[in-house]
């Protein structure tokens, strides 16, 4: 038998073929890395970055991967929405105030730093005829009230403007 009718010989240079046409590594080149820059500084999110390195560049990075390279490229996260001025609240109970924010209609909540047991968030609301309850969301996304007048039934309004606020609220800063 000949060296070239061996069939092993045949599958270890195909083997060795494929290895080498694949990249070497899930790590971006330099230019690459001047590239990635560019868009975190354009103030693109670290999801976003993943994507285009996975579109572009054809390199799989998980989502701690790509914050470890943002942060080992010593690169700052943009942050595209500027923080709004803070407004006077002073005046949010006068609906007749023209700095009274339209929005927000008196509703007012508040999240409890300290959780109850069982609860994966807590807090109350002030709605805008000035009734107080506690609310209370349990591991489940139940949502229960107590405290405050057993009779009393919110307007529909007021209770659109506790779920967007809660909403907002449990979401929390974005990055």
């Amino acid at each position: 038998m000949s060296d070239t009718d061996n069939p092993s010989d045949d599958l270890s240079s195909n083997v060795k073929d494929e290895v080498v046409s694949e990249p070497s590594s899930n790590v971006p080149t330099a230019e690459q890395k001047l590239e990635i820059s560019k868009w975190v500084a354009d103030g693109m999110g670290l999801s976003e970055v993943q994507k285009k390195i996975n579109q572009d560049f054809g390199i799989l990075l998980t989502y701690m991967d790509v914050r470890f390279l943002v942060d080992d490229l010593d690169l700052t996260l943009v942050d595209p929405e500027q923080p709004a001025e803070p407004k006077d609240l002073s005046n949010i109970d006068d609906p007749e105030s023209p700095d009274a924010d339209p929005l927000t209609g008196g509703v007012q909540i508040e999240v409890d730093g300290v959780t109850p047991p069982g609860a994966m968030a807590s807090g109350s609301v002030t709605f805008s005829d000035g009734e107080t309850k506690k609310w209370t969301i349990d591991q489940f996304g139940r949502l229960s009230m107590s405290g405050g007048n057993t009779d009393y039934k919110p307007s529909d309004q007021d209770v659109m403007e506790f779920q967007q606020q809660l909403e907002k609220a449990l979401r929390g800063p974005s990055l």
